[in-house]
């Protein structure tokens, strides 16, 4: 083993290790965790426009039920907290990269609004520290909500520089754990909240990258605000109390933005 990247807040391992001169990267989960179901899926449905240019790493072997994985190792850096995070020409890339993944055939999804609602209203029955009178407002909203029919694509789910990697100003991604069909805008709801805020370059970056704003204002508050709830409260039950902090916060702009 040549270094351990676990996470330490969710039910997995994540161990970079060296075997015949190479090195690669082996994750596993716990009973609780099944991120390694939806890495399969990425790896052997949506990936290959970013692993035949190198932008992403190569499944070696997998095996849902023992709920492992190994595959090969990317070299560079985390984006996150690094100077590349600071770079417009970063998000300009990873605009270009997700342009690429959503760029596969999409399908139309006539249940989806009607999941993630029921998602959201489940996670409202969850521990939280939603104050009272802001979960009564937010049921109201969510179960006001239509239920139309959405266009899919594959989606990363975790888009962020967090799982972006860095290598001689190359951009690459990783972590899959999230990958799962959704309309496209939902991968730019992490990026708003925080890397869109923090310099609207970086916006005017990533939407030259991608070509594209598929933003369309009813389907975004409903991204977001999902997102924001889902997120207030996966924080406070894993005990991530900055993480929890984005989460009320995203809640309240959201709403803001949207009155």
């Amino acid at each position: 083993m040549v270094c351990d990247h676990s996470w330490g807040l969710v039910d997995n391992v994540v161990l970079e290790v060296e075997a015949g001169g190479e090195r690669y990267i082996v994750k596993a989960d716990g009973e609780s965790a099944h991120h390694i179901s939806r890495e399969l899926d990425a790896h052997e449905n949506w990936l290959r426009p970013w692993v035949e240019i190198g932008r992403a790493p190569r499944l070696v072997a997998g095996d849902r039920m023992a709920k492992i994985l190994a595959t090969t190792y990317l070299p560079g850096h985390l984006v996150l907290d690094s100077p590349a995070q600071r770079r417009p020409e970063t998000f300009r890339q990873a605009g270009e990269l997700l342009a690429l993944l959503h760029g596969q055939a999409g399908v139309t999804d006539t249940s989806y609004e009607q999941r993630e609602n029921a998602k959201v209203l489940a996670n409202l029955d969850k521990p939280h520290r939603i104050a009272a009178e802001r979960e009564r407002q937010l049921r109201r909203i969510v179960s006001a909500w239509p239920d139309t029919p959405v266009t899919i694509v594959p989606t990363h789910g975790d888009w962020q520089p967090r799982n972006w990697l860095d290598a001689d100003d190359q951009i690459s991604v990783i972590d899959f754990g999230r990958a799962a069909p959704r309309p496209a805008l939902s991968d730019w709801v992490r990026l708003e909240a925080r890397d869109f805020r923090a310099d609207p370059a970086r916006e005017a970056a990533f939407i030259e990258g991608y070509g594209a704003d598929p933003r369309e204002p009813d389907a975004w508050f409903r991204e977001r605000l999902r997102e924001a709830i889902n997120t207030a409260v996966w924080a406070h039950l894993v005990g991530d109390g900055a993480f929890e902090a984005q989460g009320h916060e995203m809640i309240e702009r959201a709403l803001e933005e949207a009155s």
